[in-house]
């Protein structure tokens, strides 16, 4: 049970935390994934719809404006954050349970690949159904005439541009969801996405899911004569709509954009939080928590009299013969289901006759995680533990509740 506090979490919890979430995220099934990550672009793409809304007739100067959009797009992030769902440039910090290699590089990758495919799709079902809804005529074309300028002016970045815009967008995107990590309520992390991401969007930076908006619904824009020619009426000068097609919105933008994101939260934030807070942790060797040398007992000691080794060891396993040269293993469940079920006379029948055998092993050197996906996988409660190909002791399922994993 947790113990019950008001203060935020700390730094070196919120890494344990992301960690944590990293995981969830690696085993989340499939579809699931998709479905949650429609959602985000959709969530997004909410945002981004809001910010054309509110910038497309205002008045204030440049920073004021643009500080002004930046407070609506969050509603965004917090709908993603507080309602759930999958978003491609926070989950740029599951690099940090990879690192710990507490989820495997095909399931980082299949998550990346399946959550920005969904984004995409969540963001166009918005663009779709903010067209159909003719919301894009408001103010007789102004509101077009303005979401046409960011979707030209987003094409028409250099490859350098958009790539260092997109890494100083996501390293602020994922300081956000690392900081929602310190928050115990809805008011808390919505306090904490409000500066990071205004930051972001004031200061002109690229997001990759929200250029899934920003972009398509220029292009719409452009290819429908009547909004195309009701935004040009009101243009104060020209406007190069030429420029903007789908292969300029994937190769100019979204490609170098998507890259800057990536290397903004998996190196700037996820790989720096990792290093200071969970680099030790990830490389504990198992020599700390395994069982040293004995318990051991030979093949022909009763059942009764391991049992009394165990107990004397506080110990939920003995091996079966010297350590190093070790026959079998003898578990608390192997006397359950075997010796007990069974009827088996416990002062008389041998160990031999219940051990499990062959031994399975790894090397000193594998992760507490990586000891645990083994039990877990070959549905076992023990292994031994190898150094340079010689027994120096092992673990059991009790050994690892003692020690918990995140």
């Amino acid at each position: 049970m947790d113990v019950f506090d008001i203060d935020a979490y700390s730094p070196a919890q919120m890494a344990a935390r992301v960690e944590k979430a990293g995981i969830t995220k690696g085993n989340l099934d499939p579809l699931s994934t998709l479905v949650l990550a429609m959602l985000a672009g959709a969530f997004i793409a909410f945002g981004a719809a809001l910010y054309t809304f509110v910038l497309h007739d205002t008045t204030l100067t440049l920073g004021l404006s643009r500080l002004l959009g930046g407070l609506v797009f969050c509603l965004g992030l917090i709908l993603v954050i507080v309602a759930g769902a999958e978003l491609f440039t926070g989950n740029n910090l599951i690099v940090m349970a990879y690192v710990s290699r507490k989820v495997t590089g095909r399931q980082l990758l299949k998550n990346w690949a399946i959550v920005l495919i969904g984004n995409l799709l969540g963001a166009l079902i918005i663009v779709l159904f903010i067209y159909l809804s003719n919301h894009l005529k408001t103010a007789g074309g102004a509101l077009s005439l303005f979401a046409l300028k960011i979707a030209v002016n987003k094409v028409n970045l250099t490859f350098m541009e958009a790539l260092m815009r997109g890494i100083l967008c996501n390293l602020l995107v994922c300081l956000a969801v690392w900081l929602c990590f310190s928050g115990r309520s809805v008011t808390d992390k919505i306090l904490a996405i409000l500066f990071p991401i205004t930051a972001f969007v004031a200061m002109g930076f690229e997001h990759c899911v929200a250029n899934m908006y920003f972009i398509p619904v220029g292009l719409v824009i452009a290819n429908d004569n009547a909004l195309l020619e009701s935004a040009m009426k009101l243009a104060t000068q020209p406007l190069a709509t030429d420029s903007l097609t789908i292969g300029a919105f994937l190769w100019n933008n979204l490609v170098p954009v998507t890259l800057g994101n990536m290397i903004g939260g998996v190196f700037f934030v996820g790989a720096v939080y990792w290093f200071v807070y969970l680099r030790r942790s990830a490389a504990e060797p198992l020599r700390n928590i395994m069982t040293k040398g004995p318990p051991a007992v030979t093949p022909e000691t009763p059942i009764a009299e391991a049992v009394r080794v165990m107990q004397a060891h506080n110990s939920s396993s003995v091996l079966v013969g010297k350590l190093g040269e070790s026959l079998g293993i003898v578990g608390e469940a192997d006397i359950v289901k075997k010796a007990v079920a069974q009827g088996m006379n416990p002062d008389t029948t041998p160990v031999s006759a219940i051990m499990s055998a062959p031994l399975i092993s790894v090397d000193i050197r594998t992760t507490i995680y990586g000891v645990y996906r083994l039990l877990a996988e070959r549905r076992i409660r023990h292994v031994v533990i190898t150094e340079a190909g010689k027994q120096v002791g092992f673990i059991s399922v009790k050994d690892l509740l003692r020690r918990p994993l995140i």
